[in-house]
């Protein structure tokens, strides 16, 4: 779903995304910290802007076949729809258990029956998460502009730890956040603070990386620079607030962070 940050985008070009992240490799080498956005001194990303759920929820049709997509999109939904629920309500519980129940309702709500093995097989998806074709060529050239990156996103540690370590992107984020070290999720004000708390900068020198225009709101409500990878061209959120950039792929704001 579009407005939800997991939606199936459409495939990526990797060529065009090489050739893409070539030029901005290039722009990035020889414009040095000083060529960074204004004021600009470090990144936090949404996981979702990063790694491609795509492939877990194509689980969905393989283990129930004619019913794939419709059970993808309702556990989509589902997903986030707990992690709101559960903040509005202040009854906090892992990002796993959000994903778990969200599965357990939209099995039921298609009537597919969801047997243990069948459960558990889609589940299994989320430890197979990797990054995006263009994320790596992205993520070099904010690095070399003298941007700090960090992950700022809802799965729990071990769940990031993971992705990143599938994505072969070990020791190029400077921390890890979870929004469970404050036991909530985004949107909620605590969720976002962990990344002023862990760069020791001020929200308006810290740029949110958004999957999701809810997402970018939120960030921008905080006081972040606010920019939106909107892989799936959803529309512009019908809010007071929202991204001062959007972008369909990650290198392409890589360009005009280090341009």
């Amino acid at each position: 779903m579009a407005g939800n940050g997991m939606a199936g985008a459409g495939g990526i070009d990797r060529r065009k995304v090489l050739a893409g992240a070539a030029g901005v490799l290039a722009a990035a080498a020889s414009a040095g910290p000083a060529r960074a956005a204004t004021g600009l001194k470090a990144l936090a990303f949404d996981g979702f802007a990063l790694f491609d759920l795509r492939p877990v929820f194509a689980r969905a049709e393989r283990v129930f076949p004619g019913h794939g997509e419709a059970l993808a999109v309702a556990w989509r939904t589902r997903i986030f729809d707990y992690t709101w629920l559960r903040t509005a309500a202040g009854r906090y519980a892992e990002f796993p258990a959000c994903i778990d129940g969200a599965l357990r309702f939209a099995a039921a709500s298609l009537g597919l029956v969801l047997d243990e093995q069948s459960r558990l097989d889609l589940l299994a998806g989320f430890a197979e998460v990797k990054a995006f074709a263009d994320v790596a060529p992205a993520l070099t050239a904010l690095k070399a502009a003298g941007l700090r990156l960090v992950v700022l996103a809802n799965p729990t540690e071990a769940m990031l730890a993971r992705a990143v370590a599938n994505s072969g992107l070990d020791g190029v984020f400077e921390a890890l956040l979870s929004t469970d070290k404050a036991k909530t999720y985004k949107p909620d004000p605590r969720a976002y603070a962990l990344g002023t708390a862990a760069l020791d900068l001020a929200p308006a020198q810290i740029g949110f990386v958004a999957s999701a225009g809810w997402d970018a709101t939120g960030a921008a409500w905080y006081g972040y620079r606010s920019f939106w990878v909107n892989r799936g061209n959803a529309p512009a959120e019908g809010l007071d607030a929202g991204a001062e950039t959007v972008v369909a792929d990650l290198v392409a704001l890589a360009g005009r962070l280090t341009a």
